[in-house]
């Protein structure tokens, strides 16, 4: 059975952008406060700018093509789309520029994210011009009012970081001469009616220092026929006359029929959009039998009324009817009108005045504007009839129901999300609620069009993970968590100086002489795999020798320096501090692991610290609670099988397949039969070493899949009484703060992996190696004393927080099994817990 097309997700093909920014060239932590005044609390707004100023400024790519490249050596999806590098270069539109698309939902605010690019842009000096072409004088309109709304706003051009190379940029269209410091907004056509517009003259030759960002970018990618214009869009951008280097598309509609675009660097979906609550609901039709036209209409006709007076009071609801052209859109227009005078029984004047037909004919041309007022409810028109391509640029509301009136208007990825698009924005009179969209289709369409909506809105098929009641032993545990009281606090840290002496210790990481390392093999051809493990031999040192190396260091910086280092710390102070040091992590003998010397000699190197200030919580303890991990309210965990082309895994055994929800039980073994999956499924043969309480165990990444790996391995499972892996949300929270850049932030976090031995509990977090940011030291701090508070409470249990990378995955499961887990301190924790 093969699941390709089913797992192939849209975001599997999003392209990424390294995280690597030299902070010299740009630093977008100064631009924080600015974008939490622009965007309030629509993170994925951020995320989305900060990708694209990433890619746009980070000087790790020249153009689309790097990007591209990159992506396509690290991604196996893109490698089993395009069968070589050169047929992925094909399938980019501007391979040379430094391009990409924004891919936003309707409703999320694309708006936003354009402007705030634009802004930093300009701000950084990066460009002195920003160009925003649109497919219609409809969108035109819409963003310049906008954008002349953000720019009149003063708290966004107060919190812009000093100094602002463009800080307060004028909004035009192509009317007006384009001059530096300016936003000019304008329909793609006058970039070929060079009577109306001034971007030929203004821009010849500036190409490099102009951003071009193209709204509704999919119009380029898939001009209609009829449109001269659009087919030259591309053409327009690549005129050598120009030159433009950076170019930033965006859309909620990022297909060419039904493949998606080849460049896309962030993506919120329709599926997050609605599930965040920012839209409407969507239901569409699985089955019906309409014999005639007339009954068809009937029943559109009695959701329509039950909208208007019974479920959408507070508004006037209205229906949208698609087809695929101007001809059959007349002709359905007609027929409406006719059969709501038979229904009604009123005038074809009266029936007239409630349907407005929106083409691109130049006789439906004066009803575009009336889009405008149709949510009103002194507004007679409830009714609304288009041609699919022209849908963007509407900010109807109201839509209640949509009507694909042939199947040629609702058959690809891209006309189901614009048609989709149209319906999905909820009226101001329900917000906080979630009303419902449906789209009546032919039930005869349902089948495929179900496939092209599930894949639009990323509705996969989903396993779940949650607890069985059924295996010969309770893998059941209880834990503790404790409820808290906070307030906020601004504090500055005092400067320290020769912290080493004062604190009395060196972080250091738990090492053996000799340690087992695991290698894993794989047959070619049989693609069988196998695991050696060699142990190897680190040189030790003794403490003597290591701290008269420091005194040493000491005396040859005092002669540079002048200072008297090695007379304030002698000898003997040196010495209690590296003992006192390895005493910390259950180290008893004289000798300093090679790795942990460089440690030490790096840690007496740190002199001083600057001051600085910090948002501090004071938290107080008020009382302990019980987390049980049978308990049927924890959330339970879910895997989209998508999820699984890339790095994600299930762990399974017996009881899997046995036990449990029997669709989860059939889907597993769907994917058992898939040859592709093989790496990603692993069984514990042994059920005994499954020792968890829960049907399935997935893993989001290889380090999360190594260490279960060792969790249920043999020789380790028998050390252990039980474990759990943590759902993502919903099980054992731990909130902290950090700071991003100048600015305060604060999150929560459930660690990885609860472990149970004894009445001990182990809580690890597993991060990559090397993973040593700001928020992790934040995390390990404020879990470090969460868990002290718990141990002083009255409890029969221990806890023992780790934070964990793959390097040292060996060292802590030989300490586990030697029993000496309880001061392990592995070479990440170590490194985040340095000052």
């Amino acid at each position: 059975m093969m699941l390709d097309k089913q797992l192939l997700k849209n975001q599997d093909l999003v392209l990424r952008v390294s995280p690597n920014v030299d902070s010299a060239k740009f630093d977008i932590s100064k631009y924080e406060a600015f974008l939490d005044a622009l965007c309030g609390g629509r993170e994925y707004q951020k995320e989305a700018m900060r990708e694209a100023l990433r890619y746009l400024l980070g000087g790790q790519y020249n153009s689309l093509r790097d990007l591209a490249k990159e992506n396509y050596q690290q991604n196996p999806v893109l490698q089993d789309l395009y069968p070589s590098l050169e047929d992925f270069y094909k399938h980019l539109q501007l391979p040379e520029k430094l391009s990409c698309t924004l891919d936003l939902a309707t409703a999320t605010g694309k708006s936003y994210v354009i402007y705030g690019i634009a802004r930093i842009m300009l701000a950084e000096g990066a460009v002195d011009q920003v160009l925003v072409l649109c497919p219609s004088n409809t969108i035109e309109t819409g963003l310049t009012e906008k954008f002349r709304n953000l720019s009149g706003d003063r708290t966004l051009k107060e919190v812009l970081p000093e100094p602002a190379i463009i800080s307060n940029p004028r909004i035009i269209n192509a009317s007006q001469t384009i001059q530096r410091g300016d936003i000019c907004i304008e329909n793609i056509h006058a970039t070929y009616e060079r009577t109306k517009s001034s971007i030929a003259d203004s821009l010849v030759g500036k190409g490099e220092k102009t951003l071009v960002i193209n709204d509704e970018v999919h119009h380029m990618a898939n001009p209609p026929a009829r449109d001269w214009a659009l087919k030259k869009w591309k053409e327009f951008l690549l005129d050598p006359k120009y030159n433009f280097r950076y170019i930033v598309g965006d859309s909620g509609t990022c297909y060419v029929r039904n493949d998606y675009f080849t460049d896309v660097i962030y993506r919120f979906s329709l599926k997050e959009s609605i599930e965040e609550r920012f839209v409407k609901w969507i239901e569409y039709v699985a089955q019906d039998i309409s014999h005639t036209k007339d009954e068809k209409f009937q029943k559109i006709y009695d959701n329509h009324i039950q909208n208007k007076f019974l479920k959408y009071r507070l508004i006037k609801p209205l229906t949208i009817l698609v087809t695929k052209d101007i001809a059959a859109c007349k002709k359905l227009t007609q027929d409406l009108i006719d059969f709501l005078v038979r229904k009604e029984n009123i005038s074809k004047d009266a029936a007239a005045s409630k349907v407005l037909i929106v083409t691109s004919a130049n006789e439906h041309k004066n009803n575009i504007p009336k889009l405008k007022n149709v949510d009103e409810k002194s507004n007679s028109i409830e009714w609304i009839t288009s041609v699919s391509m022209l849908s963007e640029g509407w900010d109807v509301q109201n839509v209640c129901q949509i009507v694909p009136h042939e199947e040629r208007a609702f058959n690809s990825k891209l006309l189901i999300a614009q048609v989709l698009g149209r319906g999905l924005r909820i009226p101001p009179e329900y917000k906080g609620e979630q009303p419902i969209v449906v789209v009546f289709n032919h039930d005869k369409w349902s089948s495929s069009i179900r496939g092209l909506v599930n894949e639009v809105l990323e509705i996969e098929r989903r396993m779940y993970s949650y607890p069985i009641p059924k295996k010969d032993k309770d893998y059941n545990f209880k834990l503790y968590n404790i409820d808290y009281k906070k307030s906020e606090e601004l504090v500055e840290t005092p400067q320290v100086k020769e912290y080493v002496f004062s604190k009395g210790f060196i972080s250091l990481n738990s090492r053996a002489e000799t340690e087992e390392k695991a290698t894993t093999y794989e047959r070619a051809v049989t693609e069988e795999q196998w695991e050696k493990k060699t142990a190897i031999q680190y040189q030790m040192h003794p403490v003597e020798e290591v701290a008269q190396d420091i005194v040493n260091k000491f005396k040859a910086f005092d002669l540079e320096e002048g200072t008297a280092y090695s007379k304030k710390y002698p000898y003997e102070k040196i010495l209690a501090i590296i003992k006192n040091s390895l005493q910390r992590i259950g180290e008893r003998e004289n000798l300093v692991h090679e790795y942990n010397k460089q440690r030490i000699l790096q840690g007496f190197g740190v002199i001083g610290r600057k001051k600085t200030k910090s948002l501090r919580y004071k938290i107080e303890a008020e009382n302990l609670y019980t987390i049980n991990t049978e308990d049927k309210n924890i959330n339970k965990d879910s895997l989209g099988v998508g999820e699984l082309k890339r790095e994600h895994s299930i762990f399974f055994d017996d009881y899997s397949i046995e036990e449990g929800d029997e669709e989860d039980r059939k889907l597993l073994k769907e994917l058992l039969e898939d040859e592709n999956l093989r790496g990603h499924l692993w069984e514990v043969r042994n059920t005994y070493n499954f020792k968890t309480p829960v049907n399935v165990v997935f893993a989001s990444y290889k380090p999360e899949r190594d260490f279960i790996k060792r969790l249920v391995s043999e020789e380790n499972a028998k050390f252990i009484d039980a474990w759990i892996k943590s759902p993502d949300v919903g099980f054992y929270s731990i909130e902290y703060s950090w700071r991003k850049g100048e600015h305060p932030k604060q999150g929560s976090f459930n660690p990885d992996f609860f472990i149970k031995v004894g009445s001990d509990i182990l809580v690890i977090e597993i991060k990559q190696d090397r993973d040593i940011s700001p928020e992790n030291k934040a995390k390990l701090k404020y879990a470090r004393e969460h868990f002290k508070r718990v141990n002083s409470s009255p409890s029969e249990q221990l806890y023992y927080f780790k934070f964990m990378s793959p390097a040292s995955y060996d060292l802590f499961f030989q300490r586990l099994r030697q029993g000496k887990y309880q001061d392990f301190t592995s070479t990440l924790e170590a490194d985040l817990d340095e000052e």
